[in-house]
């Protein structure tokens, strides 16, 4: 991926986006809070969070009846070459081990690997393992395997790599191990119950650490993170948000939730110093694009990933007005 098509890409969605601004003020036409909350996202948006504000600001249309899903066929993977992507370089010590669509990312310390992220339990063999192997990285160094949520697209593959790096702790928020150990048919197959990912903790590989920022509301036990890579032998801090899609539905409690740890992540990241803001889908973070822009940029040149504290606590902003948009939608009221 070079610069030019990422620069293609963004101002393709750019364009997008301001068409779909104008929808998500009229869908409540003469609702001043919704009017007012939207107002405030797109303000905030920039060219940064375009994809967030599309996901969480505008409601989609209903799904269509009937197609493939009706035609009895069997369910499988989709095609590889609809979701496969190469691994990346994006900084000294940390790598893209993602699909097109879904983030998953290696740290590297003096002392061991942190993985980020499972990935779908088709994607995880090629993308994880075989691109670790791709870019030299030692799977038998792993020794954290970190699940921000449990949800299929980020932990299918978490059993196959429990499986295949033993030695590697696996790592979820309690609450989603214990929807984990309920389960029946869990995708990928169900994990062994490991470490649990509280609030605060720090796991270590040396030099290299991540620190948990438990954040409710995706899942009950959606955790976040804050660490620090070195980006041409400079330090870069990262906040990484473990789920940001919210109903369209849901009730007061759990839009009230759900902004209190939007609340608590952008007060973690401000306190952090986080220049560069990452999540688990390329929607809302063009992660997929960044990081072969990273990987393949001239020496010396900056991490695209690197917006500056502004523009990540601007994201927060995005994601606390359309969350809010979306409570007084579904309540009738703020």
């Amino acid at each position: 991926m070079t610069v030019e098509s990422f620069a293609t890409a963004t101002i393709g969605t750019a364009l997008a986006v301001m068409a779909v601004i104008g929808v998500a003020s009229a869908q409540t036409p003469g609702n001043s809070n919704v009017d007012g909350l939207v107002s405030a996202a797109k303000n905030a948006v920039g060219l940064d969070w375009l994809g967030t504000f599309m996901r969480l600001c505008v409601v989609p249309p209903p799904p269509v009846s009937g197609g493939a899903r009706g035609t009895g066929a069997p369910a499988g993977p989709p095609a590889k070459d609809t979701w496969y992507g190469e691994p990346a370089k994006v900084a000294d010590n940390f790598y893209f081990l993602g699909t097109r669509i879904h983030s998953a990312w290696a740290l590297v310390g003096s002392e061991g690997i942190i993985i980020l992220e499972a990935l779908f339990d088709y994607a995880a063999p090629d993308e994880i393992t075989g691109g670790m192997k791709k870019l030299g990285l030692d799977i038998n160094k792993v020794k954290y395997v970190i699940i921000s949520h449990a949800h299929a697209d980020h932990d299918g593959g978490a059993k196959f790599l429990q499986d295949t790096i033993p030695s590697a702790h696996l790592v979820y928020g309690g609450p989603d191990w214990d929807a984990i150990d309920r389960s029946t048919n869990h995708a990928g197959g169900k994990p062994k119950r490991d470490t649990d990912g509280t609030d605060g903790l720090r796991l270590s590989v040396g030099d290299a650490s991540v620190q948990i920022v438990t954040t409710p509301g995706h899942t009950p036990g959606t955790l976040s993170f804050l660490f620090e890579v070195k980006d041409n032998g400079k330090p870069l801090r990262i906040a990484y948000v473990g789920g940001t899609a919210i109903p369209f539905n849901g009730d007061a409690a759990y839009y009230d939730g759900y902004i209190a740890s939007v609340k608590k992540m952008a007060k973690a990241a401000a306190d952090f110093g986080a220049t560069a803001l990452l999540s688990n889908h390329t929607e809302f973070d063009n992660a997929f694009y960044k990081a072969h822009t990273a990987a393949n940029r001239k020496p010396g040149a900056a991490n695209p990933f690197d917006v500056g504290k502004a523009a990540v606590g601007r994201y927060f902003t995005v994601v606390d007005a359309c969350t809010a948009t979306a409570k007084v939608r579904a309540m009738g009221k703020p």
